[in-house]
């Protein structure tokens, strides 16, 4: 069956040339971007209720830029001016050059992995006597405490904005030839807010092995998959696919 049609469960991007672009241009297919998940604050007083005092870390463990929004969020709303001192361990370049949006990147100490948690291990055991604060949702992986908790460095986890299920309900009556997904909450949004989908011939495209285990836990048929050594980028694995059924 050919691919015409794409639903990507995320926002549109805003660059101008993105990959998807050049996908649409290139394969003449339709791509329609929608959030199947959204992020909501936490309130500062949620946050002290959970014995957070940001006067008490020294180095923030960044995962996203999510996290970097609300953890400066939050340093405002508690009026907390965050010291030249503090150091920053961001995941991925991505969420380090992110990170410019609120501190001058030459004045600060910032350590960036390549674009898994565990890769920033090095780092952290580098300077494994610094007091850690990770700012995440109150979704996580469970592999990142257990990771920290192997380092046995001294760290604490902070629930600052949560992800929640967005209503897709405008969405019954449409169909698309491939559903994207990227995170396992995406997933559980589909079932959420349609629990009687039938797949049949809707083709799913999953990025991340948390991803690939959600989707095969609800039952899925995963068609496309991403990251791999050949198709590194979803937008890559997509183009592949297309072009194969597509002929």
């Amino acid at each position: 069956m050919k691919v015409k049609t794409i639903l990507v469960s995320q926002p549109e991007p805003k660059i101008e040339n993105s990959p998807y672009s050049r996908l649409i241009e290139k394969e003449k297919v339709k791509v329609d971007f929608r959030p199947f998940i959204h992020v909501e604050e936490v309130e500062a007083k949620n946050v002290r209720q959970q014995k957070i005092d940001l006067n008490n870390f020294t180095a923030i463990i960044l995962t996203s830029r999510n996290s970097v929004d609300h953890f400066f969020r939050i340093a405002e709303e508690m009026r907390f001016k965050v010291p030249d001192s503090m150091k920053y361990f961001c995941q991925s370049e991505a969420v380090a050059y992110y990170l410019q949006k609120y501190v001058v990147y030459r004045k600060r100490k910032i350590y960036v992995g390549k674009r898994m948690f565990n890769e920033l291990v090095p780092l952290i055991k580098k300077y494994k006597d610094e007091k850690f604060l990770l700012p995440s949702s109150d979704t996580l992986k469970v592999t990142v405490p257990q990771i920290l908790d192997e380092l046995k460095v001294d760290w604490k986890r902070g629930i600052f904005y949560k992800t929640v299920i967005s209503d897709l309900s405008d969405l019954r009556e449409v169909t698309y030839d491939v559903l994207v997904f990227f995170s396992p909450s995406g997933i559980e949004s589909l079932l959420k807010n349609f629990p009687d989908f039938e797949q049949n011939g809707t083709r799913i495209a999953v990025f991340g092995n948390s991803t690939v285990e959600a989707a095969a836990d609800a039952g899925l048929r995963i068609d496309i998959k991403a990251p791999t050594p050949e198709t590194p980028s979803m937008t890559m694995a997509l183009q592949k696919y297309i072009t194969s059924v597509n002929k």
